[in-house]
């Protein structure tokens, strides 16, 4: 045993602000309903804190967060205002927020994970980092679907788990694949956090602009806050 799921997120709306769990059911693509949806702009692409070939940067996504409400994801505006995905409203409210003509949409034949279905991070590389920064860094910057909790141990500890597996509670059995790349959106305002531009500084530092682990899902079930994790070789 290496610890317990001290955290479960997961983002309905890619690059929105998105909504913690206490138990989630975790599949193939990852856990269910994660990055379903994204904003799509008028060129196809999606928007995001980076451009790349599928994704462009699109500002003031970080200022929106989505919770789903059965399988509809619903938004939540600066101005506190809440647009449910199936109001025909919602494209037009996005529109005005981000400045260009934009609609919701559910994933089809394009992916809407940057990387990969599962991001996975250890408190012991969140202390590890602290140490680089000079004080305590939230695990939210870093968009984890899954935190585990590793008392009193600080260093980049699941970079020692490429390729093994890793059982969650009784059912979630994964497999480690590789380090997470990491970008600007880590230094974005988010919620009650402001900008920061050394922590990207400090991941470049630490860990060669990677933090935390991608996984892949070898067996489905459901996960819970505080679930055992064990490592298997």
């Amino acid at each position: 045993m290496v610890g317990t799921l001290a955290a479960l997120r997961r983002f309905p709306v890619k690059s929105l602000l998105g909504e913690s769990l206490t138990e989630a059911v975790v599949q193939e693509r990852g856990i269910t309903g994660d990055r379903r949806w994204a904003v799509r702009g008028a060129d196809g692409r999606f928007g995001s804190g980076k451009s790349t070939r599928r994704f462009r940067q699109m500002d003031g996504l970080f200022q929106l967060a989505a919770r789903y409400d059965g399988a509809v994801p619903v938004l939540r505006f600066p101005s506190g205002k809440h647009v449910r995905g199936d109001d025909p409203g919602v494209h037009a409210a996005l529109s005005s927020h981000v400045g260009e003509p934009v609609t919701l949409t559910a994933e089809e034949d394009v992916s809407h994970f940057d990387e990969g279905p599962l991001h996975v991070l250890t408190t012991a590389s969140l202390r590890h980092l602290g140490a680089v920064l000079g004080g305590p860094v939230d695990p939210r910057r870093f968009r984890a679907n899954l935190v585990i909790d590793v008392p009193a141990v600080s260093g980049r500890l699941e970079r020692g788990w490429l390729g093994q597996v890793l059982q969650l509670g009784d059912e979630v059995v994964l497999r480690v694949t590789r380090p997470m790349p990491r970008c600007v959106m880590v230094n974005n305002a988010q919620e009650d956090l402001p900008y920061d531009g050394r922590i990207l500084r400090a991941v470049a530092t630490a860990d060669e602009l990677t933090f935390g682990v991608l996984a892949h899902v070898e067996r489905e079930g459901t996960v819970r806050f505080g679930d055992p994790v064990v490592r298997r070789g």
